[in-house]
C-alpha cells in the first residue's frame, strides 16, 4: 500500500503545479497518459490525484488510444451550451427588424430614436423575450454581416447635366497649362478654426493619465477670434501654401493669397510664365458668381501681367477639389488632438505638414482687415477685360492683364481723398472744417486707427507681428470706403442727422455697413478728443441734401442717385 500512497502524492504534486495552465481537453489528455503509463488500477490512482471522476480519466485513455489527429480546439464540434440563437430561433429575425435601415420593426420602440449600440439593442431584445447580452448581439451581427459604419459624404443633390463634361474640361485645361510650363493651381478656403484653448478632435499619444487640458466649452474668444485658412495647391510642384487670415473670408482674401504665393513662389518656380490656370469650387469666396472674385482678379491679371484663368467646379463637388484631398486633408491630420491656441501655433502646424509623397507646405499669417459688403456695380463688370469661353462662360473665363478704366469708369482714388463723384462733400460749409482742418483731421485719424488695429492684432496674434507691415493702411484689398468717405458719411450723419440709410444709397453701399463705419469713426474721434459740432440745418433725404448743397453753391452740382 506504500508505493500507491506515494505514488498518488508524486502525481498530485505534479497536477497542482500544472494542470491550472492547461484547458478542459490537455487535462483530460495528461491524466489519461498518466493513467495508461502506470497500467493496471492507473486510471483510479490518476482519479484520486487529480481530484477528479474516473469517468473523466478513463474518457482521456480513450481518447489517446483511438489514435485522432489533434482536434485543435477544446471541445468537439457542436460540443459546449447551444447558442442563443439556436435555442431562440425568433431571436435572429427580431434583431435584424431592429437594425434594417427602413426599420421595418415596431415604430414605438425605444430604439427608433436612439443610438443602436449593441447595449440598447441587446436591451430591446429583452424586452421583447428575447434573452441576449451584448455581446451576443455583436457577434450575430457580425454573421450577417454588419459592422460599424460611420456616415459616407457621396449624396450631392442634384447634378448638373455638364458635371462630367465641366470635369473634362477643367483636366484638358490643366494638362495644356503644363505642357506649356504654365502654372496650374487649385484654391479654396478651409473650415474657419476658432483661437485658443479649446478641444481639437483626433488623439496623439501622451503620457497615460495626462491629457492636454481644454476648455470646457467652444465659444469663440472675442480677443483671439478666428483664423481663416485659404489653401493654394500647386498641382505641378506639389507644394501647398496657406494664407492664415485673421479677419473676414473675402474676395479679396482669397486674391491676396493668390497674390503672396504668386510673389513668394509662383514667379521663381515659373520665371517664364505668360499665364495661370485657377480651379476652385463654384461658391464661397472664389465663387463664380462672386463679382468681387473676378474685380479682384482683373487687378491681379493687371499686375502681374499674367493671363489669369479660372475654372470652376461643377456645383455640389467641391469634395473633388485638389486642394481638399491633396492639402487640407493632411493639414487636419497634423494637428489632430492639438488645441490651437493662438494663430502663430496654427501657423506652424500647417507649416509643418508633410507627406511620404513629397509635399510640402508654406504658411504665413496675414493681419490685414478686409471689408465686407462691398458692391460691384454693372458698369464695373461690363469693364473688366473678361472673356468667357465657349463652354459654360459661366464657369470658364480668362482675364486679360488690362487696364479696365474705360466707359466713364475712374480708377480705385488715394485713401485721402473721397471716392468717384463725392469731391463735392469737402465743401467747408458741409464739413465745418476749412481744408487744412479736414486734413489735420484724416492724419489724427489714420494714425489713430492704425494704433487701434495694431492693438487688436497683438491680441490675435498673441504677440508681436511676424513681419515688416507693409505701406498703408489698405493692403491687399480695394475698400469701397476710403478713410475719407468714413469721415464724410459720420460727419453728414453727426453734423445733419442725415439717415444713415439715405448716406448708404449716397456712397452705394449697403446700411450695415455706414452703420459700422459711422460707429467706428465715432469711437476714433472720442480717442483723439474731436467733436463734430451739429449745423442749424438737419436733413431727413438726399434731395434736402442736394438743395442745400445748391443753396451754398457748390459746383459742379452734385448727382445724387435717390432711388433705393
Amino acid at each position: 500500500m506504500g508505493a500507491p500512497e506515494g505514488q498518488q502524492a508524486e502525481l498530485a504534486a505534479k497536477f497542482e503545479a500544472v494542470l491550472p495552465h492547461l484547458d478542459e481537453r490537455q487535462r483530460r489528455l495528461l491524466m489519461g497518459a498518466e493513467a495508461r503509463s502506470i497500467g493496471h488500477g492507473g486510471i483510479r490512482l490518476v482519479a484520486r490525484a487529480a481530484g477528479v471522476r474516473e469517468a473523466t480519466v478513463s474518457l482521456g485513455v480513450g481518447e489517446l488510444d483511438s489514435g485522432e489527429a489533434p482536434l485543435g480546439r477544446v471541445r468537439r464540434a457542436g460540443g459546449g451550451r447551444k447558442r442563443a440563437v439556436d435555442l431562440d430561433p425568433g431571436l435572429r429575425p427580431a434583431l435584424l427588424a431592429l437594425v434594417e435601415p427602413d426599420v421595418r420593426g415596431d415604430p414605438m420602440s425605444p430604439l427608433r430614436w436612439t443610438t443602436k449600440s449593441t447595449r440598447h439593442l441587446a436591451g430591446e431584445l429583452t424586452r421583447r423575450g428575447h434573452r441576449i447580452s451584448a455581446d451576443t448581439v455583436a457577434d450575430v451581427l457580425r454573421e450577417e454581416g454588419f459592422s460599424l459604419q460611420g456616415n459616407a459624404k457621396t449624396v450631392e443633390g442634384k447634378q448638373h447635366p455638364d458635371r462630367d463634361g465641366q470635369f473634362r474640361y477643367i483636366n484638358e485645361r490643366a494638362k495644356a497649362h503644363q505642357a506649356a510650363g504654365d502654372p496650374v493651381i487649385s484654391v479654396d478656403t478651409k473650415k474657419k478654426e476658432i483661437v485658443g484653448p479649446y478641444r481639437n478632435a483626433g488623439r496623439e499619444w501622451r503620457p497615460a493619465g495626462d491629457p492636454l487640458q481644454v476648455s470646457t466649452h467652444d465659444f469663440p474668444d472675442k480677443e483671439l477670434g478666428k483664423a481663416v485658412p485659404y489653401g493654394i495647391y500647386d498641382l505641378a510642384a506639389k507644394t501647398g501654401w496657406v494664407s492664415v487670415g485673421t479677419d473676414h473670408d473675402t474676395a479679396a482674401f482669397a486674391v491676396e493669397s493668390i497674390r503672396r504665393w504668386w510673389k513668394g513662389r509662383g514667379r521663381h518656380d515659373y520665371p517664364q510664365a505668360k499665364r495661370l490656370l485657377v480651379t476652385a469650387d463654384a461658391g464661397g469666396s472664389n465663387g463664380y458668381r462672386t463679382r468681387a472674385w473676378k474685380t479682384e482678379l482683373a487687378a491681379l491679371a493687371l499686375e502681374t501681367g499674367l493671363n489669369i484663368t479660372v475654372c470652376h467646379f461643377p456645383p455640389g463637388t467641391s469634395k473633388w477639389n485638389w486642394v481638399e484631398h491633396r492639402l487640407f486633408s493632411h493639414i487636419t491630420m497634423n494637428w489632430r488632438g492639438r488645441p490651437l491656441a493662438s494663430h502663430d501655433v496654427i501657423v506652424q502646424s500647417i507649416a509643418a505638414t508633410t507627406t511620404r509623397t513629397g509635399l510640402s507646405v508654406h504658411a504665413e499669417l496675414d493681419t490685414a482687415a478686409y471689408e465686407t459688403g462691398i458692391r460691384i456695380g454693372d458698369r464695373q463688370m461690363d469693364a473688366l477685360p473678361l472673356s468667357r469661353h465657349d463652354w459654360h462662360g459661366d464657369w470658364n473665363y480668362t482675364l486679360r492683364p488690362e487696364s479696365h478704366c474705360r466707359d466713364g469708369i475712374p480708377p480705385i482714388p488715394p485713401q485721402d481723398l473721397p471716392g468717384p463723384g463725392r469731391a463735392w462733400l469737402l465743401h467747408p460749409d458741409l464739413t465745418g472744417m476749412d481744408h487744412g482742418q479736414w486734413d489735420q483731421l484724416i492724419t489724427q485719424l489714420r494714425a489713430a486707427r492704425e494704433l487701434q488695429r495694431e492693438e487688436d492684432l497683438h491680441q490675435r496674434r498673441g504677440g508681436d507681428r511676424q513681419k515688416v507691415p507693409a505701406t498703408g493702411l489698405y493692403t491687399g484689398r480695394r475698400p469701397a470706403l476710403t478713410p475719407a468717405d468714413r469721415l464724410l458719411a459720420t460727419v453728414l450723419y453727426e453734423r445733419f442727422r442725415l439717415p444713415q440709410v439715405a448716406i448708404a444709397r449716397l456712397f452705394a453701399v449697403a446700411p450695415q455697413t455706414i452703420n459700422r463705419r459711422i460707429r467706428k469713426t465715432h469711437q476714433l474721434l472720442d480717442e483723439i478728443g474731436h467733436t463734430i459740432e451739429p449745423a442749424a440745418t438737419r436733413l431727413a433725404t438726399l434731395d434736402a441734401l442736394a438743395d442745400l448743397a445748391a443753396l451754398l453753391g457748390i459746383t459742379p452740382a452734385p448727382k445724387i442717385k435717390t432711388a433705393s
